[in-house]
């Protein structure tokens, strides 16, 4: 079976669109439906109802999807691996959402290359829905991610919790107005939607920025306020860099860590999994006793 088929199947089943499975593949509708022909003709079944408004799987498709991620997902370990000079033996690969890049893929990286010195690792920084799409792809084998993804190849577990807090670069108390000095960091949907409701008659503000570590940088450069979390700020609250803005509501934001139910490896990937652990032990640890 050609493994750009079952990419096409794959990608069919979670849009539930051959339009937009073909947008995402690159190629023309026609080319999904002929690929899709073929892997049914080989399989001698049907895997996809056609509908006026979209597609469905089959009783035979549901049973081939798992078949199909695991062979994609062991298609992309052997492209890794057929290129990996001697003295590797394979290959990790650990997505990490955007704003929490400094803190968990740095330790992570050196404590993997300490245990597993034949393993190679190849870590992915991007926005959470990104890397589950990359997962799900079988471009991944770990990924860190704001969002949980309830997906029958796929497990998210909660990894843990941080705590939003308002911080100033002077001491201030919290107020209910607009701030022309506050910057705006999206830490996802979940707080957009808490911020709003905790804000109601805020307007848009004057900076907003993807990154945390962008907007951190800006207050301590130029000066304003803004949500971080509590953990990552707590040396520049002690170092007089930063003051807690009193009476502001704080804000939970919770971490995922995703991984394909059949992974390719799956000693490896426990290993991957037991690290991160360690890694997020260690953060809570060291932010506890700075405190």
């Amino acid at each position: 079976m050609n493994i750009n088929h079952m990419r096409a199947f794959l990608e069919v089943a979670k849009s539930g669109s051959f339009q937009l499975a073909a947008e995402r593949l690159h190629i023309t509708q026609s080319t999904v439906s002929s690929r899709i022909k073929v892997l049914e003709t080989q399989l001698g079944s049907s895997l996809l109802i056609r509908k006026r408004d979209g597609s469905e799987l089959t009783s035979a498709g549901r049973h081939f999807i798992r078949f199909a991620h695991t062979a994609v997902r062991a298609w992309e370990q052997a492209r890794q691996e057929v290129g990996l000079p001697d003295e590797l033996k394979s290959v990790i690969s650990l997505g990490v959402q955007l704003n929490l890049w400094d803190r968990m893929a740095p330790p992570w990286i050196d404590r993997m290359q300490h245990k597993l010195p034949e393993i190679g690792t190849r870590v992915m920084m991007d926005y959470s829905e990104n890397l589950l799409e990359a997962m799900s792809n079988g471009e991944l084998d770990l990924a860190i991610t704001f969002v949980p993804r309830q997906q029958a190849e796929l497990v998210s577990e909660f990894l843990m919790e941080d705590t939003l807090v308002l911080v100033s670069t002077e001491p201030r108390k919290a107020v209910k107005h607009w701030m022309p000095d506050y910057v705006f960091v999206d830490w996802g949907a979940e707080f957009r939607a808490a911020h709003a409701q905790a804000y109601p008659e805020t307007r848009a503000p004057k900076l907003s920025v993807g990154l945390g570590m962008v907007g951190l940088d800006y207050i301590l450069r130029y000066g304003g306020c803004g949500y971080f979390p509590e953990r990552s700020i707590e040396s520049l609250i002690n170092q007089g860099k930063l003051f807690y803005i009193e009476d502001a509501p704080k804000f939970q934001r919770p971490v995922y860590m995703a991984y394909p139910k059949e992974p390719v490896d799956m000693e490896l990937l426990e290993i991957a999994i037991e690290t991160l652990r360690e890694v997020v032990s260690d953060d809570m640890s060291t932010n506890q006793n700075v405190s």
